[in-house]
C-alpha cells in the first residue's frame, strides 16, 4: 500500500472519496433495507413502523442510515407525507423482489426439512367432488402427515407460495415443474334416476332442462352440449339453460333434479357409484384437457409428497373400470358442425 503524506490534502481527499465509493458498493444492513421496503410500500413511515413492530423514530433512523450509506436521499419528507426520490424509485422494485425471493427461499428451505407437513392446492370442484370424500383413506394410512388443503384456482408459484403440490386441470404449460399427467377426462350426460325415466334417448334430451358447466368453456375444441349431440348424431346446439361457473355446483344442481348436466368423469364418479346420478347414454366425449399432479423438480421424492402422489394415482385407478362402460370419442374426432 502506498503511503500518503497527510500534508498533501488533495491526495488525502481523493483517498477518502475512493474509500467512500468502495463502502457504498457493499450492501447495507438488512434491517435498513427492510425499513425502506416497508416505507416504500406504504408510503408512510408510521404504517411501515407498525408493520415492523418498531417505533417511527427507530424506522426513520434506519432509513437515514441507508441514505447516508447510499450518499443521497431516498425519500422527500413532506408535510405529513413522504414520496420517493429518483433513487428511491430505482431501489424500491428490487428491494421488494429481493425480500419476496428471500421469503420464498426461506419457506422452501423450511419445507425441505419438514417431512410431516404437506400443503396441497386443487380447484374447489375437484376438492369437493373427488378429493374431500376420499381423504379419510389417506389420513388413515398416513397419520404422521399433517395435510392442509387450499381449494382455489388461483395460479400458484410453488417456489414462493407455501404450497407443496398443485393439482390442476387443462392443457398445462408445466415447464420447470415435475408434472405427472392423470387420465384424460371424458364427459357424458348425467341425471337423477327419476329424470332418466322421462328422457330415454339422446333425441329426447331436446325437451329436457339442460345444465351448462361453464368452467370448461376454455377447452378447444369445445367439449360442450352441441359437441356431444353431434357425437351421437343428433342435430341440436342448445345454449339455453342453467349456467354454472363451478363444476361442482352444476353437478349438485343435477343431483337436486334441476336438469341434465354434461358431467366430467372426476366430478360425477362418486354420485354415479352411489346412485344419486345415472348415465343412461353410453357415449362420452374425451376432452383435450386433463389433470396433472405438479410439484417442484426433485420434491416428488420427499416422503410425504411421494406418499400423496402414490395414493392419488391409486385412487384414480380404483374407478378406472367405469370408463369401460362407455364408447369414448376423442373430441377431435367428433364431426364438425
Amino acid at each position: 500500500m502506498r503511503l500518503i503524506n497527510v500534508g498533501d490534502k488533495r491526495a488525502f481527499c481523493e483517498l477518502q472519496l475512493r474509500i467512500s465509493y468502495a463502502m457504498s458498493d457493499y450492501l447495507p444492513p438488512l434491517t435498513a433495507l427492510r425499513a425502506f421496503d416497508a416505507a416504500a410500500r406504504h408510503m408512510s413511515f408510521a404504517k411501515a413502523a407498525e408493520e415492523l413492530h418498531v417505533t417511527p423514530a427507530a424506522l426513520s433512523f434506519q432509513i437515514k442510515s441507508l441514505e447516508e450509506h447510499l450518499g443521497r436521499p431516498l425519500f422527500r419528507r413532506l408535510n405529513r407525507a413522504v414520496e420517493l426520490t429518483e433513487a428511491g424509485r430505482a431501489l424500491a422494485p428490487g428491494a421488494a423482489e429481493g425480500f419476496a425471493a428471500l421469503q420464498a427461499a426461506w419457506q422452501a428451505a423450511r419445507r425441505q426439512g419438514n417431512d410431516t407437513s404437506l400443503t396441497v392446492t386443487a380447484g374447489p370442484a375437484l376438492t369437493a367432488k373427488w378429493l374431500a370424500p376420499r381423504l379419510y383413506e389417506f389420513a388413515r394410512a398416513h397419520p404422521e402427515i399433517d395435510l392442509k388443503f387450499s381449494a382455489t384456482l388461483r395460479n400458484m408459484d410453488l417456489e414462493r407460495d407455501d404450497v407443496d403440490v398443485a393439482i390442476r386441470f387443462g392443457y398445462g404449460d408445466d415447464e420447470g415443474l415435475y408434472s405427472l399427467p392423470v387420465r384424460k377426462e371424458w364427459l357424458t350426460p348425467v341425471m337423477t334416476p327419476e329424470m332418466a325415466e322421462r328422457y330415454a334417448t339422446p333425441e329426447s334430451l331436446k325437451d329436457a332442462p339442460l345444465i351448462f358447466d361453464d368452467s370448461i368453456a376454455f377447452l378447444q375444441p369445445p367439449s360442450d352440449w352441441p359437441t356431444w349431440f353431434r357425437a351421437v348424431g343428433v342435430n341440436y346446439a342448445p345454449t339455453h339453460g342453467a349456467h354454472f361457473s363451478n363444476a361442482d355446483h352444476a353437478i349438485d344442481a343435477a343431483v337436486a333434479g334441476v336438469g341434465v348436466v354434461l358431467g366430467r368423469r372426476a366430478m360425477i364418479i362418486k354420485d354415479l357409484t352411489e346412485g344419486r346420478l345415472v348415465a343412461p347414454f353410453k357415449t362420452a366425449i374425451e376432452t383435450r384437457g386433463r389433470f396433472r399432479f405438479l410439484c417442484l423438480p426433485g420434491a416428488e421424492n420427499r416422503p410425504q409428497i411421494a406418499a400423496f402422489r402414490d395414493w392419488f394415482m391409486d385412487e384414480i385407478e380404483k374407478t378406472a373400470h367405469i370408463s369401460d362402460e362407455f364408447e369414448i370419442i376423442p373430441v377431435e374426432e367428433v364431426p364438425a358442425p
